[in-house]
């Protein structure tokens, strides 16, 4: 069992030490093993918490003993990408300017995480500052796509660790943050689960900003299953963040029904599909017949204001990225990650007429989506146009033509970081040459429920996101 354990969802993590199959010392061991034989090559973690996880395991051991009731992740443990405040533990956003800071207090989502019984295994691996898609740090070194480490692949960012540790069975969960697709762009390279909830949906408090307006934090897990159990434990109202929602939070388990007959699937192809590879267009294809076949009502829609986002949401990231960085881009310029830092000095030449229309832009965004959303339940497309790219590569070509890597990555998850809407990266398929492909699924705001029953039925169907990558 024990060579199993690093594989075994949260769920199943749950029951078992629940019903004391596994005791939580037991699973905590399982996974700080497999951390210490894998991960200098993987690189997912900045920072092992092995001390304070083996103690906070054997305080779940003990409350277990003691007859206490188990809350809902009770002895389950738990890595966070390193922009989640924790108490007493560097939270560093993958930079050299925070290397030494150490909050006093955690996070909201964190401190909710704990309260159900949640164990942290330690901080992971980002993009500086979440500053990018492609996975890469200049301080730290990229984290190894786990599907082809060998060959040095990405493995998506911003929340590059997130991915690496669920994929590769160094975590069974993982919390990431997405601006512009920053769960789902490792989900879908990495070849897991990633739920971006709408905006509001779950508190930002303690987790460190890119852009304010845009900044979503949510689970990366293996299952859609596991992503439920997750948002339902870190979603509602927070007095410490203004812009979480006052919204009830209903039980995203029950709406796991794998039930989709008369569900409503609008299929993305222009813009998504249109600019996808091959091998992806043809796995997010399968998918849609897929969920036809179970029942769901497919049909095609478009979103003609998407193409304007990526200059609209550019003047918005761009804008609020420099308002947060002004102070250390004057007086530490050189601590910063080259790449990052001039990306961070390009919004000096956003002006306030460009971010008012960026605004527009985003107002219209959303207008395409919930219309497309009023006569159907969830919109699907894929999550990247493209499966992970070498850590070297800059250029490539898309069913469109060429682009820049970067823009390759965050072109199909950023509109829905723009309107704000639910979303959840989930594998759909492989490559030819045996990396992952994914897609996303799109809902109404604060319906991650129909989002997760539609993804879950999915999964029910198929057995992408039970695959492991083979490592040396």
């Amino acid at each position: 069992m024990s060579a199993e354990l690093p594989f075994a969802s949260v769920t199943e993590l749950a029951r078992m030490i629940a019903r004391k199959e596994v005791s939580p010392l037991e699973v905590v061991r399982a996974y700080l093993e497999r951390i210490a034989a894998r991960d200098a090559t993987l690189r997912a973690y900045i920072t092992v918490c092995e001390d304070s996880a083996l103690a906070g395991a054997r305080e779940a051991e003990s409350a277990l003993v003691a007859g206490r009731a188990p809350g809902a992740l009770h002895g389950v443990p738990i890595a966070l990408k390193d922009l989640y405040d924790t108490a007493g533990v560097a939270t560093t956003g993958g930079s050299k300017i925070l290397a030494d800071r150490v909050p006093d207090a955690d996070a909201t989502v964190v401190r909710r995480l704990r309260e159900a019984g949640a164990i942290v295994l330690g901080k992971l691996h980002m993009v500086e500052f979440a500053y990018g898609p492609e996975g890469l740090n200049a301080h730290h070194g990229a984290p190894r796509n786990p599907w082809d480490a060998a060959t040095e692949r990405m493995p998506g960012g911003s929340s590059s660790g997130s991915g690496v540790a669920v994929a590769a069975g160094l975590a069974p969960a993982a919390l990431g943050s997405d601006t512009g697709g920053s769960i789902r762009i490792p989900a879908s390279l990495c070849g897991i689960t990633g739920l971006k909830p709408t905006y509001g949906r779950v508190s930002r408090a303690g987790v460190l900003p890119l852009a304010w307006s845009m900044d979503h934090v949510g689970p990366m897990t293996r299952t859609v299953g596991d992503a439920a159990l997750l948002l339902r434990v870190m979603a509602g109202y927070d007095p410490a963040d203004a812009s979480t929602s006052v919204l009830p939070v209903p039980d995203y388990l029950a709406a796991l029904t794998g039930d989709v007959k008369g569900l409503r699937v609008g299929l993305l192809r222009a813009f998504f599909l249109e600019s996808a590879t091959p091998d992806v267009r043809a796995a997010v294809e399968r998918a849609a017949a897929a969920l036809q076949s179970a029942g769901a009502i497919v049909d095609e829609v478009a979103l003609p204001a998407v193409a304007h986002v990526a200059a609209g949401a550019y003047a918005v990231v761009a804008s609020e990225a420099l308002a947060y960085h002004t102070a250390w881009l004057t007086s530490r310029p050189g601590d910063y990650d080259p790449e990052v830092r001039t990306r961070l000095q390009l919004g000096a030449f956003v002006t306030g007429a460009h971010y008012v229309k960026g605004q527009q832009v985003r107002a219209l965004v959303r207008r395409d989506v919930d219309a497309a959303l009023a006569r159907r339940d969830v919109l699907l497309a894929p999550a990247t146009p493209l499966t992970a790219p070498r850590l070297d590569e800059r250029q490539t070509t898309l069913g469109d033509g060429a682009s820049d890597v970067r823009s390759a990555l965050i072109r199909l998850t950023r509109p829905f970081n723009f309107s704000g809407h639910p979303a959840c990266a989930v594998p759909c398929g492989f490559s030819a040459d045996g990396l992952p492909i994914g897609m996303q699924l799109v809902g109404r705001p604060f319906d991650e429920a129909t989002v997760l029953r539609a993804a879950d039925a999915y999964q029910r169907l198929t057995d992408w996101h039970t695959r492991r990558p083979v490592l040396a």
